[in-house]
């Protein structure tokens, strides 16, 4: 790091100010782009570059820095990691690929704009999600304020009454949009609402949770629950440990990979931590993402 003069550095304030940024970093034909920041920042960038790298990026360097760093524990990453122990590891070639969620409004086909990440949440995570933001207002962070936030959900909706909003359901319609065919809905409750619905690119999870079973497949995942059922919420720690059968999916409780959805949500999303608003969408894979990594 003796020599840092063909390292470019910007903080730009705004998305349209990270937008030309990226502009000219692709301009001058740069071999990483750094991003020093949590899973927030990461989204920024990959949804503002979209237009900018399309398929074809840099490769990445993420510095965790934010209040909540899930795609550092699906890298790999050490809470601290400098940009001279990254560069070295560039070096050596130590890299890994992921592919991040993309989401494209059917409402507003014409704008071609997309947005990128690596996990969705409706219904119940949109609530989870504030309720995380109040965790690290009181001095939570990682993996600690996630499994705060997963505890207390918990109990909200184990031990709610019906009108507590733990326990309301959202209207989500969930359509594979290579065979056209709409998402069972076996639990009780309105067939066109879900509890609960997660969507993430993942492999390795926070608190070393196995929503997914042991080892699971890249791409995208999804899991969904359909309704509140108490005993299928007394049991959301081990589903989320890797508990799961044919008796959860009776009652609602499904986890499936596919490669494009078109989700009809009539309540807000949260990508990586910021609410997006309700319309209909199409949720794929994004371009392929290499990461440096130890």
């Amino acid at each position: 790091m003796a020599d840092c003069s063909n390292i470019l550095t910007e903080t730009p304030r705004t998305r349209e100010e990270l937008f030309h940024t990226l502009g000219e970093f692709a301009r001058r034909g740069i071999d990483y782009l750094v991003v020093d920041g949590g899973d927030g920042t990461v989204r920024d960038v990959l949804s503002c570059g979209a237009e900018v790298f399309g398929d074809d990026w840099p490769s990445l360097i993420v510095l965790p820095k934010g209040k909540t760093n899930a795609l550092t524990v699906d890298l790999g990453l050490p809470n601290h990691w400098s940009l001279a122990e990254a560069l070295a590891a560039a070096h050596e070639g130590y890299t890994v690929t992921r592919r991040p969620l993309r989401i494209t409004s059917l409402e507003n086909p014409g704008e071609g704009r997309c947005i990128q990440g690596f996990i969705l949440g409706t219904g119940a995570f949109s609530i989870a999600t504030e309720a995380g933001q109040e965790a690290h207002r009181r001095g939570a962070f990682n993996s600690f304020a996630v499994g705060l936030t997963v505890l207390w959900g918990i109990l909200q909706t184990l031990f709610g009454r019906s009108g507590n909003p733990w326990r309301k359901c959202t209207p989500t319609r969930i359509v594979d949009r290579h065979t056209g065919r709409s998402l069972p809905h076996p639990g009780p409750g309105r067939a066109d609402e879900r509890f609960l619905t997660v969507a993430t690119t993942f492999e390795k999870f926070p608190l070393g949770a196995r929503p997914f079973g042991r080892n699971p497949a890249p791409g995208l995942k999804m899991a969904v629950i359909d309704w509140p059922v108490r005993w299928v919420i007394a049991l959301l720690p081990a589903v989320l440990f890797g508990l799961y059968g044919r008796f959860l999916t009776r009652k609602g409780a499904q986890r499936f990979y596919a490669s494009e959805l078109e989700l009809d949500i009539g309540g807000p999303f949260i990508l990586d931590g910021e609410a997006f608003p309700a319309g209909r969408y199409v949720l794929d894979e994004g371009p392929q993402l290499t990461f440096v990594v130890p």
